[in-house]
């Protein structure tokens, strides 16, 4: 099993600004605002969290565990 990648980059939907970010490994990130238009990111429909929508990485959990089992399950 390969280790859990805990910086993941961030893309803006609306704007395109990307910002690279450390993932906490202990809870979900379900809001996330953009640091140059201040739009607030939410999950898309089937994801866990911000980082599995919006990130180059999904978050810890699901990198472990697969998407099925989500970050806060």
């Amino acid at each position: 099993m390969s280790a859990v990648v805990l910086k993941s980059t961030l893309t803006c939907p609306r704007c395109g600004n990307v910002k690279t970010e450390t993932m906490p490994t202990d809870a979900c990130l379900w809001f996330y605002e953009c640091k140059q238009c201040r739009a607030i990111l939410k999950p898309q429909p089937g994801d866990c969290c911000v980082y599995c929508s919006y990130g180059s990485e999904p978050c810890p959990p699901v990198q472990e565990n697969g998407k099925q089992h989500g970050c806060c399950g």
